[in-house]
């Protein structure tokens, strides 16, 4: 017996998958008991480096940030926050090991899809083979725009801009991942703010 809340997140689920295009109620359906819940405390880590990526997750609530170790430090690539499908795109694809880690900054509740479960389903329906295709394109602009942000503005064009677009990041993530986020050190974020009189 479902509860209320995995009711509600169910329902955003597929919610997300219609708005990537129209598909068959029957067939939503039948993708939708694929979809296993994980539920992860502040600090689970869901990839680590040199794991084989079967899944595609959705996160129904929480937050997961997505990083690599270089040199024993972090660099933090990007945050899934609610109603977002994300996966180490470049290990999905290409049956790789990871080279990253997906790890939960809070409580976070994601469903997950067994890339074989998603594909057999694609090859049977037009639509979601479509919502496939786009979901995973814009799982790769995300991060092709944040790299392509990363080299062409500022430290304070792109500080000004994650607050403007995505300012709960500020509540729920610690400083020290924004400032990696930012390509920054965290004194030079703290810095940064206190110019800005947001410190």
């Amino acid at each position: 017996m479902k509860t209320k809340i995995e009711t509600l997140h169910l329902e955003n689920l597929k919610k997300k998958i219609l708005s990537y295009t129209q598909v068959d109620d029957e067939m939503v359906e039948e993708q939708m008991q694929f979809y296993q819940r994980i539920d992860l405390k502040k600090g689970d880590t869901l990839v680590t480096p040199g794991q084989l990526v079967d899944y595609f997750y959705y996160v129904a609530t929480g937050c997961i940030y997505y990083y690599k170790l270089d040199e024993g430090e972090q660099k933090v690539l990007e945050f899934y926050t609610d109603d977002i499908f994300f996966t180490d795109l470049p290990a999905y694809v290409k049956g790789t090991p990871s080279n990253y880690y997906l790890k939960a900054s809070e409580a976070t509740v994601v469903y997950a899809i067994k890339k074989l479960d998603a594909e057999n389903s694609f090859s049977r329906s037009h639509q979601l083979e479509r919502f496939g295709r786009l979901s995973m394109q814009e799982a790769f602009i995300k991060i092709f725009t944040r790299v392509e942000r990363l080299n062409s503005r500022t430290n304070e064009e792109r500080y000004l801009r994650l607050i403007k677009k995505r300012p709960d990041l500020f509540q729920r993530v610690p400083q020290y991942l924004i400032a990696s986020y930012l390509g920054l050190t965290p004194v030079g974020l703290s810095k940064l703010r206190k110019r800005l009189g947001k410190g």
